[in-house]
């Protein structure tokens, strides 16, 4: 593997250096200043280092290592002039690039861009860096600092109920950013983390998080940070007043959000993708476990990058791919299924109907909610489905899980049409959720199960009807919904045994 050579000494190089000592492709150091290679050799520098004039033929020809590339950083700019001269000469076949400090005059400015396979003018570069420090991604980084500064005390950043992967490398890196400006910080979630794939997430990268029990005094937290959501008390169980210092999410509001500050936007696939652009905005570097979380983060959220993704979601997935362990996403995305999460899957299938275009199913009690999720996914490989919908009850609360892809339909607006007065619903256009505790709707003479079913079916079909201006039929088993050309009605059919439903025609219907 061909090597790169830095030649020449400036802080620029020291730096330049300093970043790539560990990487994969050989280094060489070349340059006159014996402090600077002095250092390199006490710091355990794996590369090579030669003392000697680059500007000098004898120098750079007594390196016997193949080079790559030729970089030469050095602050004054006559030195890289003679530097890339004598590279030229040594190395024809190298990739040379050009360091012009601020004080070079006009010939060594035109010397260096006439040698050099690429010039970084420093003039240029900090206008450059000053002009991206004054964008909005750096005005929301410095709010966000203010709001950092102003918690006297920890802060607790917290995820939605039951977090998924997008909402925890959120909180994590969020995390992160308030330690590094001095906020001890710490990510909460309440419920649980029971879907396999969330479960190896955390543990194969060692996440820390603290699971937060309702009745649990929060008195410790001086500061409430929400990620992945915005309202206190909706998708979470704080209390419905809590003051909320910082909000980040990117799923659309249903209604005001109080918060000291608040970044709210919709137009990307991820709150991952938000916190990227953070921790570009700061100091603190994106670290390989922050990394491999968020790119985690990004891809579940859009789907691998096929459900509501911008071009945001790919530019930050694009940045982390460096610093990410790959390996470590492959186990993450293979974990073992638990059991119970086969029987809510089994569930859905057996007990689904078909409305239409709209499966539904009941799954009975819960062991594990984030089955639904895993279940309403599932029922959307069924051909000639656009929309799904899995509910089940835990702890006299209904949960909700819906899907969809190429219907006319927001399912987030829906499911808040359908059960924002009782409950507490929302999401993106293709995927979404919703939350009812039953209380006054129960009835002690019917099972509770039929009081969920009837519920969630009846308030959702009511809303699809309406979206959709048509009535929907219910169709189960080897029954299926035909459209009849002559009537303005949709009729419930079962094709004679041994035939199928492409064998119907008007006639027989």
């Amino acid at each position: 593997m061909c090597a790169r050579l830095v030649v020449g000494s400036s802080s620029l190089a020291r730096t330049f250096v300093g970043r790539l000592r560990n990487d994969h492709q050989p280094l060489v150091v070349c340059n006159t200043d014996r402090r600077f290679l002095d250092d390199l050799e006490a710091d355990d520098f794996q590369g090579t280092i030669v003392y000697g004039e680059p500007s000098d033929p004898a120098t750079l020809s007594g390196i016997e290592t193949e080079i790559g590339s030729v970089l030469a950083l050095d602050d004054d700019p006559a030195v890289t002039v003679s530097a890339l001269e004598t590279a030229a000469a040594t190395f024809p076949e190298a990739f040379t690039l050009g360091y012009v400090p601020a004080q070079a005059n006009g010939v060594e400015l035109d010397a260096i861009e006439r040698l050099a396979d690429r010039v970084v003018d420093a003039t240029a570069a900090l206008g450059t860096s000053i002009a991206e420090r004054v964008t909005e991604a750096s005005a929301r980084m410095r709010h966000l600092r203010r709001a950092l500064d102003a918690v006297d005390g920890q802060l607790a950043v917290v995820m939605h109920d039951n977090p998924d992967p997008d909402a925890i490398a959120s909180a994590v890196a969020l995390t992160r950013l308030a330690e590094h400006v001095g906020c001890p910080a710490e990510a909460c979630y309440f419920g649980t983390i029971s879907h396999q794939e969330n479960r190896a997430f955390v543990n194969v990268l060692d996440i820390d998080l603290r699971q937060l029990d309702p009745d649990a005094s929060l008195e410790a937290y001086d500061g409430f940070a929400l990620v992945d959501h915005s309202r206190p008390g909706v998708n979470d169980q704080l209390p419905d007043d809590t003051p909320i210092d910082i909000v980040i999410d990117h799923h659309p509001p249903r209604g005001p959000v109080d918060a000291t500050y608040a970044d709210l936007r919709h137009d990307v696939g991820a709150t991952s993708t938000l916190l990227v652009e953070y921790l570009q905005q700061s100091t603190i570097g994106i670290d390989e476990t922050v990394a491999t979380a968020l790119l985690f983060g990004i891809r579940i959220d859009t789907n691998e990058f096929r459900r509501e993704v911008s071009p945001p979601d790919f530019e930050a997935a694009a940045t982390l791919l460096d610093a990410a362990d790959l390996g470590t996403l492959q186990r993450i995305e293979s974990p073992s299924i638990a059991p119970e999460t086969l029987e809510t899957l089994a569930r859905a299938i057996t007990n689904r109907t078909r409305h239409g275009p709209a499966v539904l199913s009941g799954v009975g009690q819960l062991r594990n909610r984030d089955a639904l999720a895993q279940a309403a996914d599932r029922l959307l490989n069924i051909e000639g489905v656009t929309t799904t919908l899995v509910y089940g009850l835990d702890d006299r609360t209904i949960y909700v899980s819906a899907r969809t892809r190429g219907a006319d339909l927001d399912l987030g607006e829906a499911l808040r049409d359908a059960f924002g007065q009782i409950g507490s619903a929302g999401g993106h256009a293709d995927m979404a959720g919703a939350q009812i505790e039953l209380g006054v709707m129960e009835d002690e003479e019917t099972p509770i199960e039929e009081v969920a079913e009837g519920i969630v079916t009846d308030r959702f079909l009511d809303v699809l009807e309406a979206r959709w201006n048509r009535p929907l039929g219910v169709t189960t088993g080897e029954q299926y919904l035909v459209e009849s050309e002559d009537v303005d009605t949709s009729v419930v059919v079962s094709p004679p045994e041994g035939e199928s439903l492409e064998s119907l025609t008007d006639d027989s219907v």
